[in-house]
């Protein structure tokens, strides 16, 4: 199923729109601008089936060729040349637009956000954005993509050019999601969070579809979600080298150790929180593993503070030690009672079941 195919009903330009707009000039985009699109290695809506010569890619599989990134880039403007094919593009004032009701991308970085706006300044916006009329606030516009070239323009005081269209809350998220996941890869915790606040309003089909995504992949993404808290996902950042091992590693460090505050702590630590966002997520399972394997020691007392025994115990063994020169007794009371322990632990557990 092309990506033609899928965006095919996503509506037409309201005329009526167009003409409220603030038009000073107005372009045509001709019909033959089309080009061959590649066929996708990833389902739409969930569904392997509908590929054509090509096998799905191993489900969750990380990491990709520069080359496959080049492609990403070309399907990108294929998405876009098909959807305004034939459209009247129009120039807005970018304070008339506002962003997607839905978020998909943590904040560029600065360096990002300054080459894109330099980009425009010296050869101007080659791509317009996607828009549709505000479904809340007549004479306003909301982008469906084409976020960061709507900062760009704005910094530069210059109109936006624009594609004007009616769409659906559930069109514009599968128009955005499609486009910005091919023209620049989010990084896998920006998907899994846009994924979480799809969920919010539509089916999985829905997201699915948005993300190019199998279902299986989408229940991971939901559960590194469900269990990271929201300002630790943020405080991080979205950490495009990091991919989905190691935010579901950390997510089960946070599930199983209640270690939410200790994760936040670190990822708020003035040395952690000036790295880069990459870095920042390394420090910080690094450390976090680093304390599931420190033994945690504790000494046991009789009732007149005679120390008993110690024991320790880290992510992978439990240590009894008792000396058996100060509490020879004791030692030996331990010693014969284990055989027993057992027993009753094994009766424990059948009775459990």
């Amino acid at each position: 199923m092309s990506r033609k195919a899928l965006f095919a009903n996503l509506g037409s330009v309201d005329s009526s729109t167009e003409n409220t707009a603030t038009t000073p000039k107005v372009d045509v985009v001709p019909d033959d601008i089309r080009s061959q699109s590649r066929l996708r290695t990833r389902p739409i809506m969930g569904s392997p089936e509908l590929l054509s010569g090509h096998s799905a890619s191993p489900v969750g599989a990380i990491g990709q060729s520069l080359g496959e990134i080049s492609a990403r880039a070309a399907r990108a403007d294929e998405i876009e040349r098909k959807l305004i094919a034939g459209q009247v593009i129009v120039e807005l004032d970018p304070a008339l637009v506002d962003p997607s009701f839905i978020a998909d991308r943590m904040p560029s970085s600065d360096a990002d956000s300054a080459e894109l706006t330099e980009a425009i300044r010296q050869h101007g916006q080659f791509n317009p954005i996607m828009v549709r009329p505000h479904p809340e606030s007549p004479g306003r516009f909301q982008v469906a993509f084409g976020h960061r070239r709507l900062r760009a323009v704005a910094t530069l005081g210059l109109q936006v050019k624009a594609v004007v269209r009616d769409l659906s809350d559930e069109q514009l998220a599968i128009a955005q999601g499609q486009e910005n996941h091919e023209r620049k890869d989010l990084s896998y915790i920006e998907k899994a969070r846009f994924a979480h606040r799809l969920e919010q309003r539509f089916g999985r089909a829905t997201i699915m579809a948005a993300l190019s995504i199998y279902k299986s992949d989408l229940s991971n993404m939901l559960s590194v979600v469900s269990k990271i808290p929201e300002e630790i996902i943020t405080a991080i950042g979205p950490a495009p080298t990091i991919g989905r091992r190691n935010w579901l590693e950390l997510a089960d460090i946070i599930s199983k150790r209640s270690a939410s505050a200790s994760v936040l702590s670190l990822a708020l630590d003035s040395t952690i929180a000036a790295l880069p966002s990459d870095e920042r997520f390394r420090r910080i399972i690094s450390s976090m593993k680093t304390q599931s394997t420190a033994a945690h020691s504790e000494t046991w007392r009789s009732n007149n503070g005679e120390p008993l025994a110690v024991y320790s115990e880290n992510s992978k063994r439990v240590t009894l030690t008792i000396d058996r020169q100060k509490s020879p007794q004791f030692a030996d009371f331990v010693m014969n009672r284990l055989q027993t322990l057992y027993l009753e632990f094994q009766v424990d557990s059948l009775n459990r079941l």
